[in-house]
């Protein structure tokens, strides 16, 4: 179903025939100003057609006119930015030189935050365990710390099972 506007465009064209016409021309509230407004639009279209008729174009122009539209719509695409994307170069080192200040700064302050001064109480009952004679009658354990680099290593041998109460809490 056409719209009111597409049925009066038509109207105006004379494209309206038979029913469609006699439904039309009875749906207009004022016939006489319709048809005046019909005249005034066909008065201008006949002006405008005699003032601003296109000049005919040989094939050859027809084909340059073309290629030169073409290349003018491409250049005003590329002036205005439509193929360029947001992650250009500069900004892709600005948001890595960024990202690497933020994790220096996260990684001074979680540093500065954690210095242990004395040892953690897992070290400590570690070291305070024994290990029973009768369950691993061959086994040793060695302790090897090194103060400055914070590293603690606990070397068994001949171990055979760990006691239930030896395990970490």
């Amino acid at each position: 179903m056409k719209t009111f506007e597409e049925k009066w465009t038509a109207w105006l064209d004379d494209q309206l025939t038979g029913k469609e016409l006699e439904d039309f021309e009875a749906s207009l509230p004022d016939k006489e100003a319709a048809e005046a407004e019909k005249r005034d639009a066909t008065k201008l279209g006949a002006l405008l057609k005699q003032e601003l008729g296109a000049q005919p174009f040989s094939n050859e122009e027809f084909f340059n006119h073309q290629l030169r539209e073409r290349i003018a719509r491409e250049n005003a695409q590329d002036r205005h930015g439509a193929r360029s994307t947001w992650w250009t170069v500069p900004r892709l080192v600005w948001t890595g030189a960024v990202s690497l200040a933020l994790f220096m700064i996260c990684a001074v302050v979680v540093m500065r935050e954690k210095t242990p001064s004395e040892r953690s109480e897992y070290l400590t009952q570690i070291l305070n365990m024994r290990v029973d004679p009768v369950v691993s009658p061959n086994a040793t354990i060695s302790v090897f710390e090194t103060k400055g680099d914070r590293v603690t290593v606990i070397w068994t041998e001949g171990l055979q099972s760990l006691p239930s109460d030896y395990a970490a809490k």
